[in-house]
């Protein structure tokens, strides 16, 4: 009786440090596309085109996998950053990051646009993660939304917000819509919506 515990024990265990590891893989590229307004400041242009070219692949090779049709290194990479939900289907989450800052650079002054994709990379990036290391006590009607993961985003946000525009009150709305956003059970729609409007709030204040 102990023994099967033991195997089970083990067996939840691994699953744990399994979606610990797929989260910690998904969220590096998040945290990534914080150098997007960079290059975006060095190469406008070339920059955009090569995030819808990275669009079109991608998909493509989505397309092709749902086919049993594999790319090289592409299909492998979301092979091992997708989640329990995303198996046997389109995996939609890299298509809404990408979206999600190309709506920013395109609508807003690229220091704006700096702002709303600096709250996804950190903000978005790093409340899952931490979610899932720490998250106890989950919100109510979130979709499993931890309060760990909100806290983690307000600060991220905030920390990152404070250091593009130096102004503390600014950078606490800025936090606090960022976090209501990615607190909403909006599935992998919250890499769409957060860039452009968290960008747009700080250009109006």
């Amino acid at each position: 009786m102990q023994t099967q515990r033991n195997i089970l024990y083990g067996i939840v265990e691994r699953q744990r440090l399994n979606a610990i590891f797929k989260e910690l893989f998904r969220k590096s590229i998040h945290i990534c596309s914080s150098f997007v307004p960079f290059f975006l400041g060095l190469a406008y242009w070339p920059v955009i085109a090569l995030l819808v070219l990275a669009v079109i692949v991608y998909t493509v090779s989505e397309v092709l996998r749902s086919h049993n049709i594999n790319i090289p290194l592409v299909s492998k990479i979301t092979e091992i950053a997708a989640r329990k939900r995303d198996e046997n289907r389109f995996v939609l989450g890299p298509v809404t990051l990408v979206c999600g800052i190309l709506t920013a650079a395109l609508l807003l002054p690229l220091d704006c646009a700096r702002v709303g994709i600096f709250a996804l990379a950190f903000g978005d990036g790093l409340a899952s993660l931490m979610g899932k290391l720490i998250g106890k006590i989950t919100i109510p009607g979130a979709h499993g939304k931890t309060v760990a993961g909100s806290l983690t985003c307000f600060t991220a946000v905030f920390i990152s917000t404070f250091c593009c525009c130096g102004n503390c009150l600014h950078s606490l709305i800025i936090a606090t819509v960022a976090m209501f956003i990615e607190m909403l059970p909006l599935s992998d729609f919250d890499n769409l919506i957060i860039p452009p409007a968290v960008g747009a709030l700080f250009m109006m204040l």
